[in-house]
């Protein structure tokens, strides 16, 4: 086969071309120590780079999302512990005041430091971060989670919303602990009522407290599907408890309804999981038996209550003044429990919608106000008070309703400065109301605590998560980087092998080029 003179120049210069860029590219590489810097230097292992470089990135990511979660679940444990420290000062506060010896003076001081806890308490719920969002609001951070109402109560403004991050691959925590959780749930142990029926005028003599739920599971079983009860005074030392269809379930109380007329003061009457405190108060001459039978009490569940926002649009100045369930079946059929809108259509007709009211809302309800005074608008078993003038149509308001199972602290400790505030100095029976009142309002005290308790253990559950994921996640990164570096580092030995190979071989390229150009019939002349 004959190679004439310029296919050989092209081809040598070709292969030497090409040989020269392999020796550059594997110079490249011995200053870099870099082998793959392009797809093309090894498309499988660039795209293994690329896979690992994502897991790097996100690894990154789940790093940054727990330190700024472990910041927030700090911030939020602070607080709960801030408030937890008010709270014991107001157990401190709500036993001295009921210490037997204590003035009303005494007691209005207390109430005026009570007072500043409450308020301290209510900063606190509603602290915000460092980026100005509310802490317990939910995922309603522009929101304060709690407000006052008219009528001294305070309502949660936030939502059972957590926000959730991705800390690792399919695991997320919460960062946030709503108000919710931490302070809403709270048990409300004060969720009876006992309201004397029998003699029409109170005697001061037989005193029957309100009642403190002291076993709930027993309450919940037990005391809710009999009531209202009936108690009755048969003697000076015994009463009998019926059941809202008549049935005696005396033997249901503690020492089979037997008390004492001796010794009546702070006696407890256990029934269905309630405590009651009954306190006998006989005069000089009174003969126990005469005195005391015939008093009775009706024994029941605290009646839902109603809290009424008027709309800031609404074109009236009508407010609604109270609120009372006039019948019960309809309000059990009917009322939402997730909130209520009462919108009036005239001044004189309404309509009541389950909150939200969208687009394709009906109305669960619908009427006419009477007219008083005080006028008056009844929807699905309620009867809602109206003031302050006629309504006007498209007035809204928003009707929450309280079923009592719960209470936020800060009610608890608003009824404890009410009941430090009225005067009982000299008056028995109101002494053992307002010792019944402190009672009920330590035992929700403690359950608001409990609650807290149970809100810092979350967070201190996450904390737990988001360090054992965080020495996972390390684990992790320390893996990818090292495929990384085996994918795409260079072994410096080889290397340089390589390289000195491939000059050598440029070096026997240029001599051999040279030596056969040399050869010809023109070098024989």
């Amino acid at each position: 086969m004959r190679i004439s003179t310029a296919q050989y120049y092209e081809t040598t210069a070709a292969n030497y071309q090409r040989n020269f860029n392999k020796a550059i590219a594997t110079s490249n590489e011995a200053s870099s120590l870099t082998r793959v810097n392009t797809a093309a230097d090894d498309p499988v292992g660039a795209g293994r780079l690329l896979q690992l470089g994502q897991q790097s990135a996100m690894l990154d990511q789940y790093n940054g999302n727990i330190s700024s979660t472990k910041s927030s679940l700090s911030l939020q444990e602070t607080t709960l512990d801030s408030i937890g420290t008010a709270l014991q000062r107001a157990k401190e506060i709500a036993l001295s005041a009921n210490n037997g010896i204590a003035t009303d003076n005494d007691r209005k001081a207390y109430a005026a430091e009570l007072g500043q806890i409450q308020q301290q308490v209510l900063g606190l719920m509603n602290s915000k971060d460092a980026s100005g969002n509310f802490l317990f609001s939910g995922s309603k951070t522009d929101t304060p989670p709690y407000s006052q109402n008219s009528d001294g109560t305070y309502t949660y403004n936030g939502d059972q919303t957590s926000i959730n991050l991705g800390i690792g691959d399919g695991l997320s925590v919460a960062t946030n602990t709503t108000g919710w959780d931490a302070f809403q749930q709270t048990i409300n142990t004060s969720r009876t009522q006992a309201t004397m029926t029998a003699p029409a005028v109170d005697d001061g003599r037989v005193v029957l407290s309100n009642g403190q739920v002291s076993n709930s599971a027993t309450y919940d079983a037990k005391f809710a599907s009999g009531q209202p009860y009936t108690v009755t005074f048969l003697s000076s030392t015994q009463l009998k408890i019926t059941d809202g269809l008549g049935n005696d379930v005396t033997t249901e109380a503690s020492q089979n309804g037997a008390f004492s007329n001796s010794n009546g003061a702070n006696q407890v009457v256990n029934f269905r999981g309630v405590d009651l405190n009954l306190n006998i108060n006989l005069k000089p001459g009174d003969v126990p038996d005469t005195v005391i039978a015939g008093h009775t009490f009706q024994l029941s569940a605290s009646p839902d209550s109603f809290n009424a926002t008027r709309s800031a649009g609404n074109a009236s100045t009508a407010v609604i003044t109270g609120s009372a369930i006039t019948n019960p079946a309809a309000y059990n059929a009917a009322f939402p429990t997730g909130g209520a809108i009462l919108k009036f259509t005239s001044a004189t007709a309404f309509d009541l919608y389950a909150a939200p009211v969208t687009a394709d809302s009906r109305p669960v309800s619908s009427g006419a106000v009477v007219a008083g005074p005080p006028s008056t608008a009844t929807a699905a078993g309620v009867t809602f008070t109206l003031g302050g003038g006629a309504p006007a149509a498209n007035d809204q308001f928003a009707v929450q309703s309280n079923d009592h199972q719960t209470q936020n602290v800060l009610d608890t400790l608003g009824k404890m400065i009410n009941a430090m505030n009225v005067p009982i100095d000299g008056n028995t029976n109101a002494k053992q109301q307002f010792q019944a009142a402190m009672d009920s309002g330590l035992a929700n005290l403690e359950s608001a605590s409990n609650q807290l308790g149970s809100a810092i253990t979350s967070i201190g559950a996450r904390g737990q998560s988001l360090d054992d994921q965080s020495t996972t996640n390390q684990s992790l990164g320390l893996a990818n980087t090292s495929t990384q570096s085996s994918i795409r580092d260079s072994d410096p030995a080889e290397v340089m092998t390589r390289l000195t190979l491939q000059q050598t071989m440029l070096q026997a390229a240029q001599l051999a080029f040279s030596k056969i150009t040399s050869l010809g019939l023109f070098n024989k002349i």
